[in-house]
């Protein structure tokens, strides 16, 4: 008799270990590893051989090369994340912690798709009364969407054969089980089981999936990492449980970009787009207000204003204390350096904070030159003009560098209201300059911190 085989996988990344450890070697996360006894394989079945393929593989040459079949969701936002609209037979995991309002989002979206497509939307959640209280609550209604409470695989696999839907709604991946697997629902084996299912049916009948994935913050139940690498598209839903803001993020897309955002808010009808994020973001910033300074930043093919706010007070320590909200930690420790040691600025004796106001993440470089503008606002105790916006790249030798798209992000700092804008000198020479947009140009942050303040 073969013998069982103990493996550990970890619930943060899906790394598998042949021994259980505090912390996962691959993703570094402390207290993951989660143990998994796998079924020995009948010996009969491991030494059997193929007797013909059920598919003969096709020269490249012969495989049809033409593009993907789209369909519209019917919330412009989610399309744009996509890539322009859900294609026709892929599978799409929807991640995020619990309460963001994933299963509001997907359930919104069915009374567009119903219109021309048939739905099944699986819950293993909630019960089908549920269901329809939180339907009417949204205003969805439609003869072409159908309800299944159910966690059984073979189950949820048969009403796709009894209904043979167009787009199937599995919420959430952790509720369901097979029953041929021994482990736990929510276990990463279960967790896996059941996204390969999916991904069978959806490749061979031309089903568009869409999966909810739990990611628990002490990440004791396996969350949608284990089974990134199995879907076509990976959405994050991203918010803070104090505001009434959400971030859709691509995380993968392999019909897409990576790069491009989407903005929601969630009123008590449900979630409503957010098509001028940047008008969001700037709502309440205050006025004369030393440490404040407005960035321009790419999100994908969208230019996306935030408001970097920074604060310095003296320290009472021997090492001064850094923190950094929504933005880069070492980027920020990185940039106060360069503004100490180029810009005059002495502040190895202060504490230095830095928050993006919105809950908006800061990872392009071209927010560099708006974060010492803010440190050197607050540290002068002088107001960046409130008119004023700033772009950026700044180099350890404190000169300003060339960003990209910056033609666009002019053009949306002059749709917003600003009528100043300091832009690097170099690799700005042909650059469409919106009208009533007065643009500085400048070569580092010497010179952009004397004419900003």
């Amino acid at each position: 008799m073969a013998k069982q085989k103990t493996v550990f996988y970890c619930s943060a990344c899906g790394n598998e270990s042949p021994k259980w450890a505090g912390r996962c070697s691959a993703c570094g996360a402390w207290n993951t590893m989660l143990e998994h006894i796998e079924k020995p394989v009948a010996p009969g079945r491991a030494k059997s051989a193929p007797v013909g393929l059920s598919r003969t593989p096709k020269k490249l040459s012969q495989v049809d090369s033409g593009d993907e079949i789209r369909f519209l969701t019917g919330m412009g936002e989610l399309d744009r994340v996509l890539g322009g609209g859900a294609v026709v037979g892929s599978l799409v995991l929807v991640g995020g912690a619990p309460g963001i309002g994933k299963s509001t989002l997907l359930l919104q979206i069915c009374a567009n798709i119903c219109q021309s497509r048939r739905v099944l939307y699986v819950s293993g959640e909630e019960s089908e009364r549920q269901l329809k209280l939180r339907a009417e609550r949204l205003g969805v209604s439609s003869d072409e969407l159908f309800i299944l409470s159910e966690t059984r695989m073979s189950e949820v696999l048969a009403a796709v054969e009894a209904v043979k839907p167009d787009i199937l709604i599995a919420d959430s991946i952790q509720t369901l089980y097979n029953e041929s697997n021994e482990s736990s629902p929510g276990s990463v084996s279960q967790v896996k089981d059941c996204t390969m299912s999916l991904m069978t049916v959806s490749k061979q009948e031309g089903l568009t999936v869409f999966v909810v994935g739990h990611i628990n913050k002490d990440g004791a139940i396996a969350g949608p990492k284990v089974l990134e690498h199995m879907v076509d598209c990976v959405l994050l839903f991203e918010g803070d449980q104090h505001s009434s803001y959400r971030l859709l993020r691509a995380a993968k897309n392999r019909f897409g970009s990576t790069n491009e955002i989407g903005v929601f808010e969630m009123i008590d009808s449900g979630l409503i787009e957010v098509p001028n994020p940047s008008k969001m973001l700037l709502q309440g910033r205050p006025e004369n207000a030393p440490g404040s300074c407005v960035a321009c930043v790419m999100e994908g093919s969208r230019p996306v204003l935030a408001e970097i706010q920074a604060l310095v007070t003296k320290t009472s320590f021997n090492v001064p204390r850094r923190a950094a909200d929504g933005f880069d930690f070492n980027r920020a420790v990185l940039m106060m350096a360069v503004a100490e040691k180029r810009g005059g600025l002495n502040l190895s004796t202060f504490d230095a904070y830095i928050n993006v106001v919105g809950g908006l993440r800061l990872d392009e470089p071209a927010a560099d030159l708006p974060l010492i503008l803010a440190v050197a606002s607050v540290y002068r105790d002088r107001p960046v003009p409130p008119t004023l916006a700033a772009i950026g790249e700044v180099g350890l030798t404190g000169e300003v560098r060339a960003v990209n798209h910056l033609s666009q992000r002019l053009q949306e700092v002059s749709r917003l209201g600003f009528t100043q804008c300091v832009i690097p000198r170099y690799g700005s020479d042909k650059v469409e300059i919106p009208e009533g947009l007065e643009v500085f140009r400048v070569r580092n942050i010497r010179e952009a911190i004397e004419f900003a303040l």
